[in-house]
């Protein structure tokens, strides 16, 4: 009689973890290796620490037909391997290895932050934030370096201590080394804060011990454990399913099911119907140059723009607790994260849709203001969501110079601070209301007055990815790079008309002849925008050869005088004398200066030129980046 191989039974997360540690459940040999960022860990631990459903595991029954060679989890004692498992974790690895490493291990964890640098840390949670309920629990999970010191200004100021004990008791910042048993940890918390005048503090713990802690030792894991007998076929099938993620359902359409009870059709107020364009299909059409598909703002996604209505609505709420009368804590906060959008009324969505739609509309005017012309060269997608919302908020008062300027400082400070890569939510809030009062005279934004760029971080950027790439291709257009070819500026009609990109000054074909590694000669400070005609002279050759090609002209090509042409190369910040004279190492030296200097102007404030390395390395750091430390000047 057929029957099913497998059950589902819920399992507490510190046997899984327990499991994990003893060699008990292990993992098949060939998945791959544990590689979670910084912020889904913390994402992850902060959906724990509010008993939230972080998904379901897949486990095999070890022993049958499916006979994979097993590995320990990463971390776990070298005695694992050791052990015969019982099961192998078939999904949920990289759930299970980062819980693992960072409560029951007892060692520091390294993974790898936004910027992609691989580092370690320890993560605690700060008691204060995790007890209150207007801050995000992400921004209660904090990762510290393995010293257990958060420093600024270049390690030269200490701001949280945690290197003993007692700097957490002090802090209130609780190791999640011992989320499991923290019995010896609170003992020395009780011993410093002892005392009757101390009650509240021992009272916080205390609470902080119920709400959050007592979450983790009571988790539960689903586990779908198939067992023995399963087939090799049903667990191909099993892996492909698990293997290809299917699309959550996403805010935006719960918020759609919620209205819908309302009587409104949210879906076709973005998508539209045969007789109306939707929302979507506007954004898409703004500034969309006739030959393209679609405009700079076409990327804004239906999540997006409920999340610019939300900081709209939660801000008019913390006014009205603060005609009432309220303080501090009292406040409600001013957000825009998925309970925020799933807590958005009907009326405040239609309160503010047309003027939240403006502003999207206006910041796509603002990026080309700014020469980003193209999805494709957008520093960042999420940086838009505050820009529009800002715009919208301050209205035609944002095209006035005075403001303007401090909007475009704003910009390239989260561009070259690289502050909009992930874990975003929060400072798309805090920018909502800080660029506001700074335009009306008030304190600079933290965005603005937190970034100083390094400048040695020029040297790594070589990829389209990194947003302060595509920064500074911005800039050259911005501050009047002229075409070596044509000497047209980067206008919008010129930039999609000659098909401008992003080219190597110092051809690769020369630089692979010469030796030079692509590590080095793929830096941002050896490319530059130009058009497709004059990439193609450019070819494969020595900067003295194509230079000549260009002032000597042919059929298609006017000769180009060389004073014109040397001030065509001086618009692009390059040095007409070292690039004739095929000085790749000075010319790099040279240019990054030059470079720097630009970045300087955009940021409205000099750059770390300092010795202190930047925390982590790279990630897939290799001899060429290392060679390329030690060619360019710092």
């Amino acid at each position: 009689m057929a029957g099913s191989t497998f059950k589902t039974n819920p399992i507490d997360l510190i046997e899984l973890l327990e499991d994990c540690h003893r060699g008990k459940l292990q993992l098949p040999d060939f998945q791959r290796s544990w590689v979670w960022d910084e912020d889904r860990i913390k994402s992850l631990i902060a959906s724990i620490s509010r008993a939230f459903p972080v998904g379901a595991l897949m486990t095999l029954d070890t022993g049958g037909e499916v006979n994979f060679k097993p590995r320990p989890v990463e971390g776990a004692p070298a005695e694992a391997k050791n052990v015969a498992p019982q099961s192998l974790l078939l999904d949920g690895q990289q759930r299970m290895t980062s819980l693992y490493q960072v409560t029951l291990r007892g060692k520091v964890v390294e993974t790898v932050t936004p910027k992609n640098k691989k580092v370690k840390r320890w993560f605690y949670i700060d008691i204060r934030k995790a007890l209150d309920p207007t801050v995000d629990r992400e921004e209660a999970i904090v990762g510290v370096p393995e010293d257990r010191i958060i420093r600024t200004d270049f390690g030269r100021e200490v701001v949280l201590d945690l290197s003993a004990p007692e700097g957490g008791y002090a802090a209130l910042m609780y190791p999640l080394i011992q989320v499991f048993d923290w019995d010896r940890w609170q003992d020395g918390f009780d011993q410093y804060w002892r005392g009757d005048e101390h009650e509240v503090m021992r009272e916080t713990f205390r609470a902080f011990k119920r709400q959050v802690m007592e979450n983790f030792k009571s988790y539960r894991v689903p586990v779908i454990s198939l067992d023995r007998s399963t087939s090799k076929e049903a667990v191909c099938v099993v892996f492909e399913k698990v293997n290809t993620g299917g699309k959550a359902l996403d805010a935006f359409e719960l918020v759609t099911a919620m209205y819908a009870a309302e009587g409104h059709e949210l879906r076709k107020d973005w998508y539209g119907d045969d007789e109306h364009r939707g929302r979507h299909r506007r954004f898409v059409d703004t500034l969309r140059p006739a030959d393209s598909e679609a405009g700079i703002i076409a990327g804004v996604s239906n999540t997006d723009f409920l999340q610019a209505i939300s900081l709209f609505y939660t801000r008019e709420r913390r006014r009205e607790a603060e005609r009432a009368g309220k303080t501090g804590k009292e406040l409600p906060a001013v957000i825009g994260n998925r309970q925020a959008l799933l807590n958005l009324p009907l009326a405040a969505y239609k309160q503010y849709e047309k003027t939240v739609e403006h502003g999207f509309v206006q910041a796509a005017k603002f990026l080309h203001m700014l020469h980003i012309y193209r999805i494709f060269d957008l520093p960042y997608q999420s940086q838009i969501v505050p820009l529009a919302a800002i715009i919208a908020d301050i209205g035609d008062a944002w095209d006035h110079e005075a403001n303007r300027a401090k909007l475009v400082r704003w910009y390239w400070n989260g561009v070259f601070g690289e502050l909009y890569g992930s874990a975003v939510e929060s400072r798309i809030a805090r920018d909502f209301m800080e660029v506001a009062r700074w335009l009306q005279g008030g304190p600079e934004p933290s965005t603005v007055s937190e970034v100083i760029f390094r400048a040695d971080r020029l040297k790594t950027m070589r990829m389209r990815l990194s947003a302060a790439y595509k920064g500074v291709n911005a800039l050259l257009m911005k501050e009047g790079a002229q075409d070596f070819r044509s000497g047209q500026k980067f206008d919008h009609t010129v930039f999609f008309g000659e098909n401008v990109d992003i080219h190597h000054i110092f051809p690769q074909d020369w630089c692979k002849k010469q030796g030079i590694k692509s590590a080095i000669y793929d830096s941002i400070i050896n490319k530059t925008p130009l058009s497709f005609r004059t990439n193609r002279i450019v070819g494969g050759v020595a900067p003295s050869e194509y230079l000549a090609k260009l002032e000597k002209g042919d059929k298609q090509t006017p000769a180009i005088e060389r004073e014109r042409l040397d001030g065509y190369l001086r618009s692009h910040l390059i040095d007409p004398a070292i690039l004739r004279r095929d000085d790749f190492e000075a010319f790099m030296a040279d240019r990054q200066k030059r470079l720097l200097g630009l970045i300087e102007q955009a940021t409205g404030k000099a750059a770390y030129t300092g010795e202190v390395p930047e925390e982590g390395v790279d990630v897939g750091v290799d001899e060429e980046s290392v060679e390329a430390d030690m060619i360019i000047v710092s």
